[in-house]
């Protein structure tokens, strides 16, 4: 990956707000090729797609060449100023997950993959995954790579010194609302009195909002984001804050924090095992996963989608179905931790042995379940922009002490600023 996914929701909001969320498409040129050439270009980031899967889809489709690109820096922009000129356009490419929203108004700039038969295997991946990359009239722009089913992270020998239940089952059992996780912030501060619950509150809000199936903007480009369920997160947000359990962590030192104890757990993605792997490789066997309380919710995840400009539309989508097949997609999880967007997949040796960095845990037996119950949402292409003032406020809150209420109004007096700007009502 490009972007720290330690930093994943903060930069990626900004990076979506500064790169503007209209998708400036430009103009309606068109490559004039044919539509059943033979030489066809992909295009996706480090860690987008499993590279040996890419290998392997150019040897299996042998009646085209497939060029692949690994395009580093800014993503999105870079796809951005290649569609505006119009020229170079690759055939299939990625779309990152906090930008498919962004380009969903300019649809027309892409083929709609149900013309190709995305609706009859549609069936076989996440309903609410394919509805992120629909537009609101049915168009499927993005077939999804990956997904990011969310969970709590937590260490098994802080639990026991705390008297908490270590079992997954058991602390699933137990700690299944947000009160019941922040309850257990008390216990750890008392065995562990420099250590905390959380790195910070931006993660809380992250999770809660993931958790409902409403953000900032509705369907009829109203902003919601001074409404109850966003008033709601907050205040879950706040609350490790005021009980003294957040850490307060918004910087590099996060890695220190996961390696020396400093946290006693850590909410994130399936993928944020690699990272939780990478900071603290010293506590490999003391960390466990258990669902995240208060219910799922999903961090990340992407898509492939075809330019208009695609010179062969038909077998573009082979070469995407057979990258994203479930099998494939048991590939990608080994090879880059892309968690699968395919039910199926789960069930493949790839996805159900155990980690014996946490302990020998079937990890699959929690993320699993929680990708299927992800609440579907919708998310307006002024979202991530609106979204930022609420992550820089709560952390004013901790790094400057601003009341919380306080905090509340101007984050929410920004974000209406910003969405009038944008267009929203």
């Amino acid at each position: 990956m490009d972007l720290s996914r330690r930093r994943f929701v903060q930069t990626a909001l900004l990076a979506a707000a500064g790169a503007g969320v209209t998708a400036a498409c430009g103009g309606d040129s068109d490559s004039g090729g044919t539509k059943n050439g033979k030489n066809l270009t992909l295009w996706y980031w480090g860690g987008g797609l499993s590279d040996k899967v890419v290998a392997d889809a150019k040897k299996h489709f042998t009646d085209v060449t497939l060029k692949s690109s690994v395009i580093g820096g800014t993503f999105k922009q870079k796809l951005l100023t290649t569609m505006n000129g119009g020229s170079f356009v690759p055939d299939i490419t990625g779309i990152k997950g906090e930008d498919i929203a962004s380009f969903l108004p300019n649809a027309n700039r892409f083929i709609d993959l149900n013309t190709l038969g995305a609706d009859k295997i549609a069936s076989q991946y996440l309903d609410w995954k394919l509805k992120q990359g629909q537009t609101q009239d049915g168009k499927q722009i993005g077939f999804p790579i990956d997904i990011g089913p969310t969970a709590m992270f937590y260490r098994e020998d802080m639990f026991a010194k705390a008297g908490l239940p270590t079992d997954p089952a058991k602390v699933a059992e137990e700690i299944s609302t947000w009160e019941d996780y922040f309850a257990i912030g008390a216990e750890i501060e008392k065995a562990y009195p420099k250590s905390f619950l959380i790195n910070n509150a931006g993660v809380i809000f992250d999770m809660a909002i993931g958790q409902q199936g409403k953000r900032m903007v509705d369907e009829d480009n109203k902003f919601i984001g001074d409404q109850d369920h966003v008033r709601k997160a907050w205040d879950l947000a706040v609350r490790p804050y005021e009980l003294g359990v957040d850490a307060k962590i918004n910087d590099e030192s996060l890695k220190a924090a996961v390696a020396d104890g400093t946290l006693a757990t850590y909410l994130g993605a399936a993928w944020a095992a690699l990272d939780i792997k990478d900071m603290g490789p010293n506590t490999k066997g003391k960390w466990r996963v258990a669902p995240l309380p208060g219910g799922p919710s999903n961090q990340g995840g992407s898509f492939l989608a075809l330019p208009k400009e695609c010179r062969n539309p038909e077998v573009a989508f082979e070469i995407i179905k057979w990258l994203l097949s479930p099998e494939n997609e048991g590939r990608g999880f080994t090879d880059a931790a892309l968690f699968p967007a395919c039910p199926a997949a789960y069930e493949l040796p790839a996805l159900t042995g155990g980690d014996a960095f946490f302990g020998g845990q079937k990890t699959i037996e929690v993320f699993g379940p929680a990708a299927e119950k992800v609440p579907a949402f919708y998310e307006a292409p002024t979202n991530a922009a609106v979204t930022v003032p609420y992550y820089n406020e709560l952390t004013n809150i901790e790094a400057k002490g601003k009341k919380p209420d306080d905090a509340w109004k101007d984050a929410v007096s920004q974000a209406k600023s910003i969405a009038k700007q944008q267009g929203v009502s």
